[in-house]
Order: structure tokens, then C-alpha cells, then sequence
């Protein structure tokens, strides 16, 4: 018989997104408004992280600061990012079956 251990999801609240990412809370907001960074809403409308937003705003301001792209550009960039990030794993995967 298996046994099942349930784990919450580890998430970061608004404020420690903010503090960990040296951000303002509400430029944050506008970045989840503009898809640049996922964050859900729980009941009450306060939103919740992955640890991995913490990454994905600093390659936010990486893009910003070092090629001076607006926010929608910015989100062509990532979504590109995220494709060769992808690409590369399927990449790495095939070499080791062959």
C-alpha cells in the first residue's frame, strides 16, 4: 500500500516577494496585471508567489535596466527565455538516449 504525504505548496506572500526583490509591492501588482510574473488572489485578494517569482522579477529589472525594453517587450523576451529554456531540456534529454 502507498503512502501519501500532502505538502502545501510553498508560497510567498505580496510583502515578501516585495522585500525579497527590493520592489514596491503595487509595481508588482502591475507586473501580475501585465503577465510578467504569475501570482494568484486567494479569497480574501491578497496575493500569493512561488519562490521562483522572486527569480523571474529580477530577470524583470535585468531586461529593464540593461536593455531599456518596455513591459511589453519584456514579455516577449521571457516567453522566448522560457521556450529556449525548454528547447534545451528536450536537447539535453535526446543526447542521452542516443
Amino acid at each position: 500500500m502507498a503512502e501519501y504525504l500532502l505538502v502545501r505548496p510553498v508560497r510567498l506572500s505580496l510583502d515578501t516577494v516585495a522585500a525579497r526583490s527590493g520592489l514596491h509591492p503595487e509595481l508588482i501588482r502591475r507586473f501580475v496585471a501585465l503577465s510578467l510574473v504569475d501570482g494568484t488572489a486567494d479569497a480574501n485578494g491578497r496575493l500569493w508567489f512561488t519562490p521562483s517569482a522572486v527569480a523571474t522579477l529580477a530577470r524583470i529589472q535585468r531586461l529593464r535596466a540593461g536593455l531599456s525594453l518596455n513591459y511589453a517587450a519584456i514579455g516577449l523576451v521571457l516567453d522566448l527565455l522560457d521556450r529556449i529554456d525548454v528547447l534545451e531540456a528536450q536537447v539535453r534529454s535526446h543526447r542521452r538516449w542516443t
